[in-house]
């Protein structure tokens, strides 16, 4: 198992992009080909960093290389250019749907994490001494969001909800956001976990609002918001089938001792979001849906929030969420 850090403009355009596509095309004559499993440093994809840790994939014969990426819409892209054959929790649903509207049929979703009001990841967040007291006050301010189109159209719509219509959203990597904060370059955040906790706990920033999609985008708090997902490339599932369903078992296998375990599991947060062992165990976790858990209402939310993304123009024509989620 390996793990880097890469800018997705080397793997698609210079010497890396050329290294990824040799290994899978020399390890496709063998009989266990490496996979390569994109996914963003936050802290929904910890089932992936258990499964990598506890050797949930070596135990099947797998050889995987788990590639970071500051921005989800370029592991999206690079499972379109078949140089990635996985995505891990945490890339974002949205970029799913943009990656389906350009190029239809290369990815099935084979878990979601989903957050409310309960199960926290998304919020806005303050400078800790900040004189804002609610979202509905940031009218006019500088905000900032995380990378890609997802987090701009909610930031912007969420805003938009509270009485800031045509917001001028900077999108910035989640790691850059409590900097952005502190030195005033902008005045609050759309943010997702763990850079809440972190900023809270380091004394640095304060929390507006937590559960904000559920809130005012899919009109119940407690409405699952499905906004990241662990997805297979369909390439790779058509050409290696059983090595990919040894990968979906070991990927569930993540997700099933996270929620068996979720105290001890948060250990695994430190390596890959790079937060201190002191927050691990504040660190709040996302709920997770395993291809055949969805029940149909979820599925309903879930199409919800891609029809959100329709008529904020993300997306260019109606995108079914069904099809999408493996079988």
């Amino acid at each position: 198992m390996r793990i880097r850090r890469r800018n997705f403009l080397q793997i698609v355009g210079g010497t890396t992009g050329a290294i990824l596509t040799n290994t899978w095309s020399s390890n496709a004559q063998g009989k266990n080909p490496k996979i390569v499993i994109g996914y963003p440093a936050v802290t929904p994809a910890l089932p992936l960093y258990l499964a990598l840790e506890k050797g949930y994939f070596k135990q099947m014969g797998l050889e995987v290389e788990a590639v970071a990426f500051a921005n989800p819409q370029e592991v999206v892209e690079g499972i379109i250019a078949g140089k990635i054959q996985a995505a891990g929790n945490g890339v974002s649903s949205g970029n799913l749907a943009i990656g389906e509207d350009k190029s239809a049929g290369n990815f099935k979703i084979i878990c979601s994490n989903s957050s409310n009001t309960k199960f926290i990841l998304e919020q806005f967040v303050v400078a800790k001494n900040s004189e804002i007291k609610q979202i509905s006050e940031l009218n006019g301010k500088k905000v900032c969001s995380g990378l890609g189109p997802q987090n701009i159209a909610l930031a912007k719509a969420i805003l938009a909800k509270n009485g800031y219509p045509n917001a001028q959203i900077l999108p910035l990597s989640f790691d850059k956001h409590i900097a952005a904060l502190e030195s005033g370059e902008v005045d609050a955040a759309y943010t997702l976990e763990p850079i809440g906790t972190v900023g809270r706990s380091e004394g640095k920033t304060r929390t507006l609002e937590a559960g904000v999609v559920s809130k005012y985008i899919l009109g119940d708090p407690l409405a699952p918001w499905f906004g990241g997902s662990a997805a297979v490339s369909t390439k790779f599932l058509k050409e290696y089938p059983a090595i990919a369903q040894k990968f979906i078992a070991a990927y569930r296998r993540g997700v099933m001792e996270v929620r068996r375990n979720p105290i001890l599991s948060r250990q695994y947060l430190q390596r890959y979001t790079k937060i201190k062992p002191s927050l691990t165990s504040r660190v709040p976790l996302p709920d997770y849906r395993m291809f055949d858990e969805f029940s149909p209402q979820d599925v309903a939310y879930f199409q919800n929030f891609f029809d959100f993304l329709t008529s904020e123009k993300v997306l260019s024509r109606k995108i079914d969420v069904s099809p999408l989620i493996f079988t």
